[in-house]
């Protein structure tokens, strides 16, 4: 028998060791859709996507549908995407509508979830009331232009859930950036493994080598409750190579201006996000106005200026966020369960891993940016870029690279020489706390 059959094993997360089942075991995908997605509160869309009455996004989650609808009152209301009758979906995709309908025999409910129109209801007489026919609802809540939902009515407030992230993070003002573009795709491996591909900085040094031309890349991971995140020290010089593959002479005599400009360009050109074309401008005017030798101190301040500058002159607004707020906060957090994002004053760069059905071999992946917009110039109804393979469609460089490691290692996960992840304790932190959380959630007795 092989290991991931006909068992789910519950050994204790370690900050250093992370058991193999949770990534291979189909028992354990049918653990999670029961005791973590019934359960827990995950992003379902953003607000952006629902503006007007009658609007709604379907989020689909293991075998579970919920649609996600703006009323007529302009409320945000959430139910199971389920046709009491005879359990037809309702909706699927996103769109608009005046009222839930069924394509199977034509009942009908409002927005409120109420029955509206039920094909020869007196056929039944007295045997159905509209409590036994209503859609039944989703509890649902959201934060920072994110619409969170939770099927379990039991459920701890949304706020009290997001804390601290929710705090630490609330000076970025996420609600007002809007989507600049998105994409999703199919990945040939668990959905953990996708998510945690981007949720520490330790593997910049070999997977993305090019960047320690301009970057230290040691990075601090920290836990935070269910959440956690990582950073870089505050004292890091963007713009000197990486101690990895540079001596301290040469580091010390490195133009730290030219290697500044040369990494917000190369990430925009790679990545094409984490930076916007006010970040390259800025970029471009650290090049053009300082000397060939100004010290790493006075090229980040000049940047922060100039970034500000070129945000500003076309009307786009900045956030009352302070320099330590943004240390604080680091780079990159995970919002249990299934949510990763890089942040920065004016943009984000957010993931989204979920289980592909019931397969722990593969996972639907979805990649957003989010930015601020002058007003009036915000991107109208961004549509998701779907693809069915990474390898068919042009994701950059830097996603290239993230892509190309993880179907190894869902292959290599089911070695019987391995037995679990050994996560760095200080640079992979988070990824070992997401483990803790999600183990609390499988094993809970409620």
């Amino acid at each position: 028998m092989r290991k991931d059959e006909g068992r789910t094993q519950h050994q204790a997360v370690r900050i250093d060791f992370i058991p193999v089942e949770g990534y291979i075991s189909r028992p354990y995908v049918q653990l999670e859709a029961e005791r973590l997605w019934a359960r827990v509160w995950q992003m379902a869309c953003r607000e952006e996507e629902i503006p007007n009455p009658g609007d709604f996004y379907t989020y689909d989650i293991a075998d579970q549908s919920i649609t996600v609808v703006r009323r007529q009152d302009g409320a945000i209301a959430a139910y199971h995407n389920v046709c009491p009758h005879r359990g037809r979906r309702l909706t699927t995709g996103c769109g608009r509508m005046g009222r839930f309908h069924c394509k199977y025999h034509g009942w009908q409910w409002s927005l409120e979830g109420t029955p509206t129109h039920i094909v020869d209801r007196h056929d039944w007489n007295d045997l159905l009331s509209d409590a036994d026919v209503s859609l039944v609802p989703v509890m649902v809540g959201t934060w920072g232009g994110w619409i969170f939902v939770n099927m379990d009515s039991d459920c701890e407030p949304l706020e009290s859930f997001l804390e601290p992230a929710k705090s630490m993070l609330d000076p970025y003002e996420f609600d007002k950036m809007r989507y600049r573009w998105r994409r999703q795709v199919i990945l040939p491996c668990n959905w953990k493994v996708a998510q945690e591909a981007f949720d520490e900085g330790y593997h910049v040094q070999t997977t993305h080598r090019q960047l320690l031309a301009a970057q230290d890349d040691r990075s601090y991971s920290k836990a935070y409750g269910k959440h956690g995140m990582f950073g870089y020290d505050a004292a890091r010089v963007r713009g000197v190579p990486s101690r990895r593959i540079a001596d301290e002479e040469t580091r010390r005599t490195v133009s730290v201006r030219d290697g500044f400009s040369w990494f917000v360009r190369n990430i925009w050109e790679t990545l094409d996000a984490t930076v916007t074309t006010a970040m390259v401008r800025a970029a471009d005017r650290v090049k053009n106005e300082l000397p060939v030798d100004a010290p790493g101190a006075e090229v980040l301040a000049a940047f922060a200026r100039f970034h500000r500058e070129e945000t500003t002159a076309d009307g786009t607004p900045w956030p009352d966020i302070s320099v330590e707020q943004i240390i604080a906060a680091g780079t990159d957090w995970h919002i249990f369960p299934n949510m990763v994002f890089l942040q920065q004053p004016t943009n984000l760069l957010g993931y989204r891993a979920r289980p592909n059905g019931d397969d722990p071999d593969s996972c639907i992946f979805e990649v957003y940016v989010l930015e601020r917009f002058a007003p009036g110039k915000e991107p109208k109804d961004v549509q998701v870029e779907i693809a069915a393979d990474w390898r068919t469609a042009d994701w950059g460089l830097i996603l290239s690279q993230d892509f190309q490691n993880m179907g190894e290692v869902q292959r290599g996960m089911k070695s019987r020489a391995f037995k679990g992840a050994r996560p760095n304790p200080l640079q992979e932190r988070a990824i070992s706390n997401f483990h803790e959380a999600l183990h609390y959630y499988l094993t809970a007795k409620n």
